[in-house]
Order: C-alpha cells, then structure tokens, then sequence
C-alpha cells in the first residue's frame, strides 16, 4: 500500500492532522490542504485518492470536483467526500458526481480505513489479459481507463466508466440496479437507485449513436444488446 498517496482536503486543521497520522500508520501516504483553493493549485495527478470535505473555502468540495472532471487526466481520479453535509440530497449530489463514497462525520476511524482499503485494492486491481473490450466504434481502453467513440476520446467520470465497462463486457446480461450498487460502489455506500439512472442517463447521451444499446428492462435494470 505504500504507493497510494492521498490527499486529504479540510479546513478543519486538527482533523486533518489526525487522518494524516492515522493513514499513515495504516500505510498509506497522507497530505493535507485545508481548502479547495489549495488543493486545485497542486499536480492532483500526484494522488490515487483525494478524501474531501464538501465545505472547505470559498471553492466547495462539490465545485472542486466539477473542476478536476473537466481535466482528462483527472477524471477517473478516486474521490471519497468526507463531510458534515449529510443530507439526501448532498449525497445524491456527491455520488451523481462520480465519488466512490460519501462518509458523513461523526465517522468511525476503522471504518473509513476499511474503505480507503477496499478503494485502494479496487485501483490495483488490474486484467493484463486484456487491452480493451470493443463493440462496433465504440471502445474501452481498460489500460487507460479512456472510453473512445471512433477512436475519439469521450470523457467519463470513474463511475461512469466502470458502469459502462460491466455493461459492455456482459453484453445481453440485465442487471438490476441492486447488482450494479454492490459491484460498482463500495459496499458500505449510502447510494440511492436514482443514482444509477442519472449515471445511465449520462453515459447514453455520451456514447452518441450506441445510446439505445443501453436498454431499460422494466422491473428488472440495465443491459447493453
């Protein structure tokens, strides 16, 4: 684990100071930045997972992340919100924006460690078996997480990304959206079914001309035919 480097984001300077300690024990390597400000003026190409509190300077955790998307390099970037806004609609907004998890404090210590790791082993996880998964013009790049529409490179969020990749490389199979939470989104995740249909919403208008390949069983969930 001694090559994930993660940058922790909050105003909030003795919570910052205790996650660092802390992660570190657990092995991971920990910077701090107490706003969104600071965090935007560093290579975040650096880090494999950014922890964010929502509320941390004049830019917000959401905006920050709406501004890191724009940026290829950055748009599968892990993202774990780390946050006193705990309602529905601020958890349906951190996930719609593609974080792998959305923590409200007070929060236990073991368990925010529990899914750094399940996170971090998801990122390493690798198939070097295969270089990408194709259908027609439409094609994934597993090496470099791209998604390309005749060769051209449409950008995804990592969650969008992997949502589209389950669906392609099990063509013709329907997943219920309970499947697509429990294999896309860490298991202790507060993710709503919404969720995946604005996902889904998204990645259709995205893959152009292949947007109905992506059909809706009613009653049941997603395939891609």
């Amino acid at each position: 684990m001694n090559n994930f480097r993660i940058l922790v984001v909050d105003a909030d300077r003795e919570l910052c100071e205790m996650l660092r300690s802390n992660l570190e024990i657990e092995g991971f390597q920990v910077d701090v930045v107490y706003s969104a400000e600071a965090a935007l003026e560093l290579h975040l190409t650096d880090y494999v997972l950014l922890v964010l509190e929502v509320v941390t300077g004049t830019i917000s955790g959401f905006k920050m992340v709406h501004i890191i998307r724009q940026n290829s390099e950055l748009i599968n970037i892990p993202i774990v919100f780390l946050t006193s806004k705990n309602t529905e609609n601020d958890r349906l907004t951190g996930f719609n924006l593609g974080a792998e998890d959305y923590i409200t404090k007070p929060f236990s210590l073991p368990e925010l460690v529990a899914r750094l790791r399940a996170i971090t082993r998801r990122i390493n996880a690798t198939n070097p078996q295969r270089s990408d998964i194709a259908f027609e013009n439409l094609r994934i790049n597993l090496k470099n997480k791209q998604v390309l529409l005749e060769e051209k490179e449409v950008l995804f969020t990592r969650k969008e990304f992997e949502i589209l990749k389950l669906l392609l490389e099990n063509k013709n199979r329907t997943f219920t959206r309970s499947e697509i939470l429990s294999l896309i989104w860490s298991e202790d995740a507060f993710v709503l079914n919404r969720t995946i249909d604005v996902n889904i919403t998204r990645i259709r208008k995205k893959i152009g001309p292949y947007d109905k390949h992506i059909v809706t069983k009613l009653g049941l969930g997603y395939c891609f035919e």
